[in-house]
């Protein structure tokens, strides 16, 4: 871009806020956004700031100048940090109490930034409060900025460091004294300016997030104080009240990670515990934003105490911070149920800490809580008494519902699944209970159903017994309930099979229901099928009539494939002729359905939408074929070969008759990768024709899944002698086309499909046929690409790539044979170097930090091979790192870069190497 004046870009600004023509606006747009990544805007941005034009304009200017600093500070010589820093020091001088919040928030975090990415900059904090804090006027604009600088410290825009962010840690908390003093000027100055409190109140909190107060001293601050009795006060705003509230919350947190508060814990603890008082008082006047706020600090003073709490209380006395959780269980206990939610994590938490002491008498001490949880859960869980119908899907009652799923799942083994079931069912039989109070008990029993012992013999008969005779006039939701305590009882049923017949009968009468009954059976019966599959076998003739009407069932399509799922478990356990003929059958119905649509015969499909999709048909085809698992020995005929071959030529027609969409073509890949592992090499008949096919069709769509079923194919077949020339064909075939779409700018980014089954599909042929392929000439150009790809932040693509290597070098080990052990070693010469330079690349500036233990794989490997070539070329790769980062400061000293070559090199682990990747590429982040 050439240098733009600044009317240019002022005119740009005005097009894009004014001009009502949208295409013209568009244009602006896009112009701004190429100015604003050119080195120009820099001066300009400076320029519009002194100009102070119009609202928009500084806008723009002041969110350039922030966009610049994060992400573009490198273009800026360091000789030119100085001019902007006493820049943007000019600019925030002007600021006033009538300058636009979004101008002081941009220009504030374009200085806090560059305070800390520059390093020449000594004692920041200190120049900016003795130039403004003695002007009453900037007292906002010194407040937002003392409250940016630590919030910045981890931008991952930023990249400052370890060392650097060492250094700026140790520089806040040196100065955090004058800044304590500073705030509590503020606050005895602020005339009750409420904006002013609440920006005091997060500027000490995002210093205490840091830890840079010494918490030994603050235990009588008047910030502190001061929150505690903004929250106490009926009347305080819902913004201070929530600023507050993080304030407490962020010293708790800090407690939790250093024990060094000299009392503030039990000063902040005792004061905490004196707030149940006003949080009555919120429930009392129905303020729920206040309720949550002390919710949520009740949870984290539970949070922040809970390792001392669990460990305390392993003696006969527990420990005292237990008394806390009678304040999150009185929050529990709250009319909202969206006030209890904010408990749940605190919940798991404790379940996760006590499961894993695996101490009696320790849990002993927190059952009683965990039983007025479930007992307070289960109010919550009740429907409204005129609700009619079933609880809709996406209604945020329904959300929670779930959420107390999944958490009484966790803390059920506290007070154990059979006492909550009999306490449930106990409410069951009270005289007078009403429809919402039984189904709420029959939600809890649902979700413990599934641990109950097949011996209990005392409760869950009645239980059973009392489903089975439900009124025909009960409430559909107690109907739909109970039909879900069926399926999860499915252990159960089978350790009790008399109940079989009885429970099969009455999910046939649902599954003929309207309004989601049918939808449950189908889930149960599906539980029932995989948890029975002996007793079910009796039952077969009885599944394939439910197969046979399974289109006259107001069933949801993933429950239908669900329950051909149940009914295909119980096929594969039948005799080998019984089988084939009920496979084929089942199969039947969807293949003639799937063969009208690709002959363009679809009207007796019916009216329904979704017939006509060949997913629906394909989905269903895929279920069968994944889950019909006969026992067939090795040399015995898989009774499915007879109809996965009879199927193949209607699925290949799919295949051509839906090329151009990827949707469906990944539905029918997957039905066909299925298929092939169903029965294995007995699918050698169709192999060639699927091969050539899967060729033609991704020269031309170049279809990602298509890699994925090569994949599959090489794993079953490469093995075999005769087919690895062919499958090797289909690789060479699939070769040209994957790398003129990666080879493009971004082609790697924008397609993490096609390299994660590319690469899946190289080291599967390296697992299967190795020396076929390192013989062959494609073994570099691929090398070649996969050294392209360590770089690609994308996780699944990442680890096929690293595989592919671990799986390319572990035939140099000294166990494999000699030829194979040549041709790795020879890789290794020519490409050790630029795989280890990229791969400390990507770890360092890349990939995200848990994607860094499967590059300590391929580490490991070479390691195995050669320990001295391993030292050199790490040596290599980090002195070509640069050692300062854009702001001038040291990134990587030389005693840090020699202890990291030793710790990778010494390492004998995955897991000690991924340590050391972890360690250095803090140090660039």
């Amino acid at each position: 871009m050439d240098p733009p004046s600044a009317e240019a870009v002022l005119q740009s600004i005005f097009t894009l806020y004014n001009n009502p023509n949208k295409q013209e606006k568009e244009t602006a747009s896009k112009w701004l956004e190429e100015f604003q990544k050119s080195i120009h805007s820099w001066e300009i941005a400076d320029q519009l700031l002194q100009r102070k034009h119009d609202l928009n304009s500084c806008t723009f200017a002041a969110q350039t100048m922030r966009n610049k600093i994060q992400n573009s500070f490198h273009e800026l010589p360091e000789s030119a940090h100085d001019s902007l820093r006493q820049s943007l020091l000019e600019h925030i001088s002007h600021i006033t109490l009538e300058t636009k919040p979004v101008i002081v928030t941009q220009l504030s975090l374009a200085l806090a930034d560059l305070a800390l990415l520059m390093s020449s900059w000594r004692k920041p904090v200190v120049t900016l409060l003795e130039r403004f804090s003695g002007n009453p006027n900037m007292m906002y604009a010194v407040i937002e900025l003392l409250t940016l600088i630590p919030e910045e410290i981890n931008s991952r825009y930023l990249r400052l460091g370890a060392n650097r962010r060492k250094d700026v840690l140790t520089e806040l908390e040196t100065d955090s004294s004058l800044v304590g003093d500073y705030l509590l000027m503020c606050l005895m100055n602020c005339n009750d300016n409420e904006l002013l409190q609440m920006k005091i109140l997060k500027c000490f909190t995002s210093w205490v997030n840091i830890n840079a107060f010494n918490l030994s001293q603050i235990g009588d601050n008047m910030i502190i104080a001061y929150s505690f009795q903004l929250l106490t006060n009926l009347n305080t705003k819902p913004e201070i009240h929530d600023a507050a509230t993080d304030c407490l919350c962020g010293l708790l947190q800090c407690l939790e990670m250093n024990n060094n508060g000299d009392g503030l814990d039990v000063k902040l603890f005792n004061g905490i515990l004196s707030l149940e008082e006003a949080y009555n008082a919120s429930v009392a006047q129905e303020d729920l934003d206040k309720s949550m706020n002390l919710c949520r600090l009740f949870t984290v003073l539970v949070e922040s105490n809970l390792a001392r709490m669990v460990a305390g209380s392993e003696a006969a006395t527990p420990h005292y911070s237990i008394k806390a959780l009678e304040l999150v269980l009185i929050c529990v206990g709250h009319y909202d149920f969206e006030v209890a939610e904010i408990t749940f994590n605190m919940w798991y938490r404790l379940s996760e800490d006590l499961y894993q002491r695996n101490n009696e008498a320790l849990t002993a001490h927190f059952k009683p809580y965990v039983e007025r949880l479930i007992a307070a859960l289960y109010k919550h869980c009740q429907m409204e008494a005129d609700h009619e119908g079933l609880i809709e899907e996406g209604d945020s009652f329904k959300d929670f519902r779930f959420k107390v799923s999944e958490i009484i799942k966790d803390v059920i083994f506290i007070v154990s699944s059979i006492s909550c079931f009999k306490q449930m069912f106990l409410i069951l039989q009270s005289p007078n209970v009403t429809w919402e109070s039984s189904e709420a008990a029959l939600f809890i029993m649902e979700n413990v159903a599934r641990n109950i012992l097949p011996a209990e013999s005392e409760v869950v008969p009645k239980v059973v017994e009392a489903i089975l005779n439900l009124p025909s006039n009960c409430h559909i939701a107690i109907r739909y309930t109970s039909i879900n305590i069926l399926g999860e009882l499915c252990d159960w049923i089978d350790s009790n099979p008399e109940t079989l017949e009885p429970i099969l009968n009455f999910l046939l009468c649902a599954l003929q229901q309207k309004n989601g009954l049918a939808t449950a059976a189908a889930n149960a019966l599906q539980s029932i099928c995989s948890a029975c599959k002996k007793h079910m076998l009796g039952h077969i003739s009885g599944l394939m009539e439910i197969a046979r009407c399974l289109d006259g069932f107001e069933i949801q399509t993933e429950s239908a494939i669900g329950l051909l799922k149940g009914i295909s478990i119980i096929i594969g356990r039948l005799p080998p002729e019984q089988l084939t003929t009920a496979m084929q059958e089942l199969c039947g119905f969807q293949v003639r359905a799937l063969s009208q649509l690709t002959s363009g015969e679809d009207d007796g499909l019916g009216l329904k939408k979704d017939r006509h999709d060949p997913v629906f048909w394909v989905d269903r085809l895929a279920s069968i074929y994944r889950h019909v698992n006969p026992t067939v020995s090795e040399n015995e005929v898989n009774p499915c070969v007879f109809v996965i071959i009879s199927n193949w030529a209607v699925l290949s027609r799919a295949m051509e008759c839906y090329k151009n969409d990827p949707k469906i073509m990944e539905r029918i890949v997957r039905c066909i990768r299925y298929a092939i592992r169903c029965v294995g090499k007995q699918a050698m008949p169709i192999l060639e024709s699927l091969v050539k096919q899967i060729i033609t069709i991704y020269s031309g769509h170049n279809h990602s899944c298509l890699l994925y079923l090569g994949s599959i194919l090489v794993d079953e077949f490469a093995c075999e002698p005769s087919c690895i020339e062919g499958l090797l064909s289909m690789l060479q075939a699939f070769i040209e086309p994957t790398f003129q779409v990666l080879q493009v700018e971004n082609g790697l980014k924008n397609h993490p499909d096609m390299v994660d089954d590319f690469f899946r599909l190289v080291a599967r042929f390296i697992q299967r046929s190795p020396f076929q392929l390192l013989q062959s000439p494609l073994v570099t150009p691929i090398i070649q690409c996969g050294l392209l790809a360590c770089t690609l932040d994308h996780r699944d693509a990442n680890l096929s790539v690293m595989r592919f290597f671990c799986s390319l070098l572990s035939y140099g080990r000294h166990d494999r044979a000699n030829e194979l052990r040549s041709i790795v070693h020879g890789i290794l010469m020519q490409h050790g170097e630029s795989l280890i330079m990229n791969l400390l690349y990507a770890s360092v500036f890349c990939l995200h930090s848990y994607m860094l233990s499967d590059v300590a794989d391929v580490f490991v490997e070479i390691k195995h091979l050669s320990p001295h070539q391993l030292e050199g070329y790490v040596q290599k790769a980090v002195d070509a790192l640069p050692k300062k980062n854009s702001g001038g400061s040291i990134t990587v000293t030389n005693e840090q870069m020699i202890e990291f070559v030793d710790n990778i090199v010494k390492s004998e682990t995955p897991r000690a190497v991924t340590q050391a990747l972890q360690e250095f590429a803090r140090l660039f982040r």
